[in-house]
């Protein structure tokens, strides 16, 4: 247990600093969100590429894991899409957020951070496949439902269209598009070219957890325990399990790929999940949500890893066993 929380303990001590140093006001919110975009749009970006990029193309295309782990998050998304009707009601968009926190990990703040010192290096390759089926299937599914739920807005098929117009600008997926191209090809930057982008990506698992405590300061949890504890439940608990049973079921895998998937999965919610629902209204919940999911992340993620660290194909692999 004690390498278990020698991994989680520097994690949630660097989101700690970051909720401290925002809730103290020697950074504000407003610097977090910069820090955040730069993460987003350079860092993550830069990692992600060399993680895909100076790997054999083999090696970073896996379409068991990419079913699996889309299966995985529709069945989490499917259920709570459902028990949403007797939580709040006929409120479709509301409904469709809820599914996305039961679904859609934070795999770039603290996923990646957490997976790189299980697994080492490879965990780039995890992340990327994990955000290709947000991006590509979650995000999108969960937005159109949600829009459907508006009266006068637009069709749900239109919302869709909006949704991968976005993904498209967004420089995550170029990045993710250009390390496989560059895998597939067997291409490598110029030295210097390289060199820089090492010192972005080098920039990206300190920086993400730090942002991810500032965007905790000020979020609420009053007279929402109960609605937001099912997508706690299910994220942290019904996701991971689904994700794994369905790497069982379509198997066999490799032993990094499969912890690389059932460790993300079992993430908290994705954290700009509030900044989606902030136009439709829901952005108050869904801040709850986040906060809850959280903060009992730290005990679902170590008594995952611990379980991991005794199963046979985990001591192979995980780093410190």
């Amino acid at each position: 247990m004690s390498n278990v929380l020698a991994i989680t303990g520097p994690i949630y001590l660097s989101i700690a600093v970051g909720f401290v140093a925002t809730r103290s006001g020697f950074m504000n919110k407003v610097d977090a969100q910069v820090l955040g975009r730069f993460v987003l749009s350079f860092a993550l970006p830069a990692m992600l590429f060399n993680a895909l990029a100076s790997r054999d193309f083999q090696e970073v295309i896996h379409p068991v894991y990419l079913a699996a782990y889309a299966l995985g998050s529709l069945v989490a998304f499917g259920t709570m899409w459902a028990l949403g009707r007797w939580i709040v009601g006929h409120d479709m968009t509301l409904r469709a957020f809820m599914g996305m926190g039961s679904s859609c990990s934070n795999t770039g703040y603290i996923g990646y951070p957490i997976l790189l010192q299980v697994i080492g290096p490879s965990a780039g390759v995890g992340l990327a496949l994990c955000l290709l089926v947000e991006n590509l299937l979650m995000i999108p599914l969960s937005l159109s439902l949600a829009e459907s739920g508006q009266a006068g807005s637009l069709s749900w098929q239109r919302q869709v269209i909006e949704s991968f117009k976005r993904m498209a600008r967004a420089p995550l997926m170029w990045a993710i598009v250009l390390g496989f191209f560059f895998s597939m090809m067997g291409w490598h930057l110029p030295q210097p070219l390289a060199r820089t982008v090492d010192l972005f990506a080098a920039a990206c698992a300190g920086t993400a957890l730090f942002v991810n405590g500032a965007s905790l300061v000020g979020l609420r949890v009053q007279g929402l325990v109960s609605q937001v504890s099912g997508i706690a439940l299910a994220k942290l608990i019904l996701h991971p399990s689904a994700v794994a049973f369905f790497l069982w079921l379509l198997g066999p895998i490799e032993p990094r790929l499969q912890i690389s998937a059932i460790v993300l999965a079992a993430m908290p919610m994705l954290g700009i999940c509030p900044l989606f629902a902030q136009r439709f209204g829901r952005d108050g919940f869904c801040a709850a949500a986040l906060l809850m999911t959280t903060l009992l992340s730290f005990f679902t993620i170590s008594a995952l890893l611990w379980g991991l660290s005794g199963w046979p194909a985990g001591q192979s692999v995980m780093l410190g066993n």
